[in-house]
């Protein structure tokens, strides 16, 4: 199958490491003109260099960008607009905000995982959508977790935030299909992440249980019986932005090998 995103503009932010990195890569596979951000530019660095030397495509670059800063975010647009021309694909991606109960975070844990979490998701598509708009297509996918289906436990900020990530595709989509700009939600089940592997040891630190006996009993409950491989989400995600994807939009996808037992 044609995915048609060879020479496609794309942005992936929090790409580092993880989730974004690891989509970073099969778009690049498919010979994307791939702008990877995010804080760290030593990570960034060897990510473009581990990207390029295992899909053989030059068109990878790098922007360091602090997504809760809204200047940023304009100097991330333009430089892909002034790389491309455009920009054709946006993967709107941030670090997951700090475990924990209700009772433990104060206004301010509030507020900084509203703009780390939703807010930077809003001030990106602000930012990409003119350009989508003059091209007469666009790919927009939001990651979140799979909490969009199911919450989870010690979570609330993340529970929260990602909520309101469904919401404004769900809204967006209404909106933007008219310019045939596509718009989705993706949310990782327990994917090999660093971060899935801090929540673990989190856990497992407060059920006073190893961590690699937390590991066997969450593995026990998936279906599929193994946390996920990154290259098996970023898969989903590459499908979604491209061109066969055609009709899919407004919808939020779970992967996660059967685990969510929410409808």
């Amino acid at each position: 199958m044609d995915l048609q995103l060879k020479g496609k503009s794309v942005i992936i932010t929090a790409a580092s490491k993880g989730l974004g990195k690891a989509t970073a890569l099969q778009f690049a596979k498919e010979g994307a003109h791939v702008l990877i951000s995010s804080r760290n530019e030593e990570e960034l660095k060897k990510a473009v260099t581990e990207i390029k030397d295992n899909t053989g495509n030059g068109q990878v670059r790098y922007k360091v960008c602090d997504i809760t800063n809204p200047d940023a975010i304009k100097q991330l647009a333009a430089t892909a607009v002034e790389w491309n021309g455009t920009i054709d694909v946006l993967i709107n991606n941030a670090g997951g905000p700090p475990a924990g109960e209700f009772d433990k975070f104060s206004d301010k844990d509030w507020q900084n995982a509203f703009e780390l979490n939703l807010l930077s998701f809003i001030r990106l598509i602000r930012e990409v959508v003119p350009y989508m708009r003059e091209s007469g297509t666009g790919k927009i996918i939001n990651f979140a977790s799979s909490s969009i289906k199911q919450t989870l436990d010690n979570l609330i900020l993340s529970n929260t935030f990602r909520a309101g990530i469904v919401g404004l595709a769900k809204s967006l989509s209404q909106e933007l299909s008219k310019d045939d700009i596509l718009i989705n939600t993706v949310g990782p089940g327990r994917i090999a992440t660093d971060r899935v592997a801090d929540l673990d040891q989190t856990r497992a630190d407060k059920l006073d249980i190893s961590y690699e006996e937390l590991r066997e009993q969450t593995e026990s409950s998936i279906p599929i019986g193994r946390y996920g491989r990154p290259d098996e989400f970023a898969k989903m995600v590459v499908f979604l932005s491209s061109g066969a994807n055609t009709y899919m939009t407004g919808q939020s996808f779970v992967v996660d090998g059967g685990l969510v037992k929410a409808l």
